[in-house]
């Protein structure tokens, strides 16, 4: 095997985010449900015999040293390995959004490297290691919609119907730092339960950091309104700037709709839009060993 090509990285979506407390350390307590979506970064994998690590850019050019070079020589130092990669990115997924596109592409070559470079690694290998990159990687490892606690290191598997979601980024990227700086987050929201949540996994909780995320720009407050307006109960993923409402539960939500295209009509012109669909499994979830 020399190469491995069309290696799919999902976006995610925070379908709630509540900031339940904060830890001696500094970092923030969260609960969360984490909700892969078919919204995707496309890589591929070339092997290097020489043991050198690289990247090219096949969409919008990315920071010099990002996490998917950062996870490729995690993983090389970790195994021994004395092979090496080329790794190019078709990016779509916009940063700077709380929808997980760094941590997915570094995921993506965590779990793509373990096969080519035939490591036999089990999933919570990987996921251990993935860790050290940042806290969402070890969700896009571990393949599966989740229930997420701690300062989001705590997965747990939890099954989520098929649903529909308009999702809107805003031209403005959302400093994380700021958003968990800022004195207008609340850090106290009562903890919740699972069952709770499964009641009502279309309208169930909010996003803490919202507030936050709004005061730092309007464009936050303009895309949640334009949503709300054509299409539903919006909010926040993530720290921002990307909102999203839930268009319906699958099968019946149509990207035809004609709020959604009342979206379209109006969304300013250097803002991104796309109508998605909640996916169940990670594309490359069969592709390690539990």
């Amino acid at each position: 095997m020399t190469a491995l090509y069309d290696l799919l990285a999902p976006a995610k979506l925070n379908l709630f985010l509540h900031v339940i407390g904060r830890r001696a350390d500094g970092y923030h307590l969260l609960q969360s449900v984490f909700r892969l979506i078919d919204w995707c970064d496309t890589l591929h994998l070339e092997l290097r015999r020489n043991g050198q690590i690289s990247r090219s850019d096949l969409g919008p050019a990315l920071p010099a040293d990002d996490l998917c070079l950062r996870a490729a020589r995690a993983l090389q130092t970790a195994s021994g390995t004395p092979l090496g990669v080329h790794i190019s990115i078709d990016k779509k997924v916009p940063w700077g959004a709380g929808l997980g596109g760094g941590s997915s592409d570094a995921a993506t070559t965590l779990i793509g490297l373990n096969r080519l470079w035939r490591l036999d690694w089990s999933r919570e290998q990987l996921a251990t290691l993935a860790l050290q990159l940042g806290a969402d990687v070890p969700f896009f490892v571990g393949g599966r919609n989740a229930w997420v606690e701690g300062i989001g290191e705590k997965l747990t598997p939890i099954e989520l119907p098929g649903a529909a979601y308009a999702v809107v980024k805003p031209e403005v990227a959302i400093p994380t730092a700021a958003i968990f700086s800022s004195p207008l987050l609340s850090r106290d929201t009562s903890p919740a339960i699972v069952a709770d949540f499964l009641a009502d996994t279309k309208s169930f909780g909010k996003n803490d950091l919202q507030r936050s995320a709004q005061a730092h720009s309007a464009e936050v407050s303009q895309a949640l309104s334009l949503l709300e307006h054509h299409v539903g109960a919006s909010r926040m993923s993530g720290s921002g700037s990307a909102v999203f409402a839930c268009a319906g539960l699958a099968p019946g939500a149509s990207a035809k709709s004609e709020g959604w295209q009342q979206v379209l009509a109006t969304l300013p012109q250097t803002w991104t839009a796309r109508w998605c669909h909640g996916l169940d499994d990670h594309p490359l979830s069969g592709w390690s060993k539990d």
